[in-house]
């Protein structure tokens, strides 16, 4: 979303909070899981545009570029690297457990619902204490191996709490299973 976008769809000018918001997911900024997949795979391979393969024998062509910096490029691809791999990343306690192959990822948390003061006040002070349906979603996007990318991942777990404990568990295990079958 940007100025031209709210101001077409929702009939009102942007104000300077929706691009801080914009710039960490939230607002009106809207993703498939195939959508973090592609993006995650553009990271981790440089700023050539990746097409989704859904079958083996489908043709891939690299085109568009991002036009965001190498340097700039770099520094992404350590912050997705410190979220699994560093000692206070997100989703540190899910690294692949395999040798010599590690991922980078970002975890991501979408609230559903805020908790109300109301709620607070009656000791609910926990996502995952409230009904299933008022409970955040889990996000996580990623690839392996580090250093030489040849898969990307996305996952979202409707409900399912944080992006670190509810998705990223999941990201590894898939990970983890197409390495383990040499796929």
């Amino acid at each position: 979303p940007d100025k031209e976008w709210k101001q077409k769809n929702i009939g009102e000018s942007w104000t300077p909070g929706e691009t801080v918001v914009a710039s960490i997911g939230q607002g009106y900024v809207l993703a498939t899981p195939i959508q973090l997949a592609v993006m995650t795979a553009r990271i981790a391979h440089g700023e050539n545009q990746i097409i989704p393969v859904l079958r083996e024998e489908q043709k891939t062509t690299d085109n568009d570029k991002m036009g965001v910096s190498a340097s700039s490029m770099a520094i992404i691809r350590r912050g997705m690297d410190a979220v699994v791999n560093g000692k206070k990343g997100t989703a540190r306690n899910y690294k692949l457990d395999l040798d010599g192959i590690a991922m980078a990822g970002k975890t991501g948390t979408v609230q559903v619902k805020r908790i109300t003061k109301a709620e607070r006040e009656r000791g609910i002070v926990d996502n995952m204490d409230r009904p299933w349906k008022f409970r955040d979603h889990a996000l996580f996007t990623g690839y392996a191996p580090l250093d030489n990318p040849k898969y990307a991942v996305a996952v979202v777990v409707e409900h399912g709490g944080s992006g670190s404990s509810g998705a990223a568990p999941i990201a590894r295990d898939i990970l983890t299973y197409i390495f383990e079958q040499g796929i």
